[in-house]
């Protein structure tokens, strides 16, 4: 009876080292705390993240400071100051049932989200001018795969009369892991495309097309990137280059 009473203690303390051991790797989140990022020619930038737990508190680069407020779990607004012209932006999003419904830039632009039953996100971007007037200046539907964020097919709306112009622009992305992920709120963000996925983006393709009566215009962009990782797959440096934008180099620290 004493050797059983033994072994039904041990497996006890087993059981709770097991418990132990998974609940602090359920806490053990990765946070961003800097990213320098150096040009062809040599010139670098660096970006701060600071945070209160798992929650972002702000982000500081040589140019912008930005500033995050939460309303419990979910970020309900940015403060942006552009430390060259000292201009404030402030952007407010606003949720039903934790799903974002509307992004707001106060007297800049404004974006309507409807959540579709297949998954998808319809959404209507208004730019507002003087006198808070609104002018729709396009529509999309958004797409999602493996909680990534994959499509954005957009068609303008502030074109000439008899002009079609839609843009589709796609993400495919690596099995790795995506170092803003793991910020509390941060992937209902739907504004800041890419960045709010579980993982990185390999190639960016932008299509744009028009079409004019009989004449049908196209154009590609294609954006690429290589990563390396730490040995807990999170980017630690990334090399992006294409004829738009150029060769960068970014380094992520945590």
């Amino acid at each position: 009876m004493k050797k059983t009473k033994n072994i039904s203690w041990l497996i006890s303390i087993f059981i709770l080292a097991i418990c132990s051991c998974s609940n602090d790797s359920d806490n053990d989140v990765k946070l961003l705390q800097k990213v320098v990022e150096t040009s062809k020619e040599g010139v670098s930038k660096t970006t701060f993240f600071t945070y209160n737990g798992d929650k972002i508190v702000s982000v500081n680069g040589g140019q912008k400071h930005t500033n995050y407020t939460y309303t419990d779990h979910l970020i309900t607004k940015t403060v942006t100051l552009n430390k060259t012209n000292q201009l404030l932006e402030t952007i407010e999003y606003r949720y039903v049932e934790n799903k974002l419904v509307e992004v707001k830039s106060l007297d800049n632009y404004r974006i309507h989200y409807i959540h579709n039953s297949d998954k998808t996100v319809s959404y209507e971007r208004f730019t507002i001018g003087l006198g808070n007037q609104e002018v729709k200046e396009y529509h999309g539907v958004l797409y999602s795969d493996n909680e990534n964020f994959s499509k954005d097919e957009r068609t303008l709306d502030n074109t000439a009369a008899g002009v079609l112009s839609k843009h589709s622009i796609s993400f495919y992305y690596d099995s790795k892991n995506n170092p803003l992920y793991t910020i509390l709120g941060y992937k209902r963000l739907l504004d800041r495309m890419e960045a709010i996925s579980s993982n990185n983006s390999l190639i960016n393709t932008v299509i744009a097309t028009t079409t004019n009566g009989d004449q049908v215009l196209s154009s590609a962009n294609f954006y690429k990137s290589s990563f390396k990782y730490d040995s807990d797959n999170y980017p630690t440096e990334q090399i992006s280059e294409n004829e738009n934008t150029g060769y960068l180099k970014t380094e992520y620290f945590y």
